[in-house]
């Protein structure tokens, strides 16, 4: 373990502060994921593969990978389109655009679900227009993948913005001096050097999308097998009192934070390991 040579502290004080982390991290990460998956598995494989093949159970699973399967990508355009504006551009209203950027993660993600219930709901004027027309957006896929991508809206410009920044645009400006059009730099330059933290955004764009509870919660309306994601039926069983296809449900969702952070750190060490074979 490297020390930074100005701090020089007791071996006992970095042990004690080691201890301290680990302790903290056990108590609130290890055991609780541990916990989910004892009482998921309590009652047997039989009963928690049950609890899986549920066809409401099935139909969550597949909601969520379906808007997860919109949200991502669409988020991934977006946060491109928007580092690229903010990096590369000056203009009018830049610093308020920046700074809205941060909006969906200070707004509670009831609210952001309350303010599309306003926005499109029966109630409202260009919801009432929708639902003449046959389109409905609240209680259905639409709302829910609307309130998907208000909150995991800022995961991949904000990993791209800092990145493009101290990269500059001299190899894209030099690009198209040598006669590239915009495509062609795009493609051939600026994704090259911005694809690391590309693929980390869209990874945490993609766990926010399937885990997301409070904004979808508020648009989807809670219908049986129509607009429950996992979290939502998670919920349902929960207050139900069917704790252990509760926690099947509620396994399978850890399951899919554990993989994607083996992805991000097999990334991490595929960047690491490509930047020691260049040097």
């Amino acid at each position: 373990m490297k020390t930074n040579p100005l701090i020089i502290e007791p071996k006992a004080v970095r042990v004690l502060l080691i201890g301290l982390v680990w302790v903290f991290l056990s108590l609130m990460l290890a055991v609780p994921l541990v916990a989910v998956f004892w009482y998921a598995l309590e009652q047997g494989w039989s009963v928690y593969l049950a609890a899986l093949r549920d066809s409401e159970a099935l139909h969550a699973v597949k909601m969520t990978l379906l808007i997860a399967a919109i949200v991502v990508p669409v988020n991934a355009l977006l946060g491109i389109a928007l580092a690229w504006l903010l990096t590369r551009f000056q203009f009018r209203g830049k610093q308020l655009l920046t700074t809205l950027l941060d909006l969906p993660f200070s707004v509670s993600p009831v609210v952001a679900g309350l303010m599309f219930v306003l926005m499109f709901g029966a109630h409202s004027a260009f919801g009432s227009w929708l639902e003449a027309h046959g389109i409905q957006i609240i209680f259905a896929l639409p709302g829910m993948v609307l309130a998907t991508l208000f909150v995991t809206f800022p995961f991949v410009a904000r990993e791209l913005i800092p990145l493009m920044q101290a990269q500059g645009d001299s190899e894209e400006q030099a690009a198209l001096i040598l006669g590239a059009n915009v495509w062609q730099m795009f493609r051939r330059v600026t994704l090259p050097n911005i694809k690391w933290a590309l693929l980390y955004g869209v990874i945490l764009t993609n766990a926010r999308a399937m885990g997301e509870f409070g904004a979808v919660s508020m648009v989807s309306g809670h219908i049986r097998g129509q607009t429950n994601t996992l979290p939502l039926q998670v919920e349902i069983l929960y207050n139900e009192y069917q704790f252990t296809a509760a926690f099947a449900l509620s396994s399978l969702l850890a399951l899919l934070a554990l993989l994607t952070l083996l992805i991000q750190q097999l990334l991490v060490r595929r960047k690491a390991f490509g930047k020691e074979h260049h040097d």
